[in-house]
């Protein structure tokens, strides 16, 4: 059994690689007091504005703030946008290649208005699956990729949904992951319609989890996890699964079968945006420095139930972590 202090040791000389969907968060903060003239609508009056990453690389900048050395590849438009998400890089000391900015393409954003604390509306902004997509699958880029993976103890698939990531591509790099010997993590989106066999850990939500399975359940029916587990072993393969629950916690699950059910290690919930972020870069950095499945659920438990205790997306700290009780080594 690996102790905490112990955990936090190890994971500090891990180096993971982050593959997918790269995005830009930003936060339009202000206060609406009246509705306008023109339509039944509030008026937001802003009063401020910040930004942080999002997608893939709020994964990596979780594997940072927990003390491992990272690197993520993803499309970014060389745009305003671009250029304040490589600064944001830069200063959370998380390492990004240029060869995979887009000329002419949008970075893809997320802006977010939140009014007393709560969000009012989400802007999106981003260009056409391909345009991404198209630039990784690159002969040149595909092979510093593999260059990338043979220098790391792990790669994070991070789907979004945004076209980054395909079924085809997926498989390519799981190839090379096991050409290279290392461990292989996915946080899935069903809506991508991509594939995810044979990887190391899925990490979907409980809806996600549900949508991987194909299975249904009424509107006044418990989903079975059970079923859902063995119907997601049988068509994908996945060597863990960890299914979060958010106020119930967590559940893990191996060849098909539920392992454990971990409650949750929240105190308070203030936003649940970016948690699963933390909870599959807490993971793996959890199994690859040698924790059991057990033990690194319960690290990444504890680890999300300190960042939904605060506004925005947000990652929790190897301190946040010590002083937290929630976490108990299994």
């Amino acid at each position: 059994m690996i102790g905490l202090p112990e955990l936090l040791e190890k994971i500090a000389h891990r180096r993971l690689l982050v593959i997918g969907d790269v995005m830009l968060d930003h936060y339009q903060w202000g206060d609406a007091t009246r509705i306008s003239p023109e339509a039944p609508v509030p008026v937001v009056n802003i009063s401020s504005e910040s930004d942080t990453v999002g997608g893939a690389a709020n994964v990596a900048n979780n594997v940072a703030a927990l003390g491992g050395a990272v690197e993520v590849v993803g499309a970014v438009g060389n745009d305003a946008n671009g250029e304040r998400l490589q600064a944001h890089l830069r200063k959370n000391r998380i390492a990004f290649d240029a060869h995979f900015i887009c000329k002419g393409a949008k970075t893809i954003t997320k802006t977010r208005v939140i009014v007393r604390n709560q969000q009012l509306c989400r802007l999106d902004f981003e260009d056409a699956p391909g345009v991404y997509r198209n630039k990784v699958l690159r002969a040149a880029n595909l092979g510093r990729i593999e260059d990338k993976i043979a220098r790391v103890d792990g790669v994070i698939l991070s789907d979004y949904a945004k076209g980054m990531l395909t079924t085809t591509l997926i498989g390519r790099i799981a190839a090379m992951v096991r050409k290279c010997g290392k461990f292989i993590a996915l946080d899935p989106k069903p809506s991508s319609g991509n594939q995810y066999v044979d990887l190391d850990l899925l990490t979907p939500n409980r809806k996600e989890a549900i949508e991987l399975s194909g299975l249904r359940f009424g509107a006044d029916e418990d989903a079975d996890f059970g079923k859902v587990c063995a119907s997601i072993w049988a068509k994908y393969k996945p060597r863990n699964l960890v299914i979060t629950l958010g106020s119930e916690g967590m559940l893990i699950s191996t060849r098909g079968k539920v392992v454990d059910t971990i409650p949750t290690a929240a105190r308070q919930v203030y936003d649940v945006s970016g948690a699963g972020d933390t909870v599959i870069a807490a993971l793996t950095l959890a199994l690859t420095s040698g924790a059991s499945l057990k033990q690194a659920a319960h690290f990444a438990n504890a680890a999300a139930g300190v960042v939904v205790g605060k506004l925005g997306t947000a990652t929790v700290t190897p301190r946040e972590l010590l002083s937290h009780a929630g976490f108990a080594a299994k």
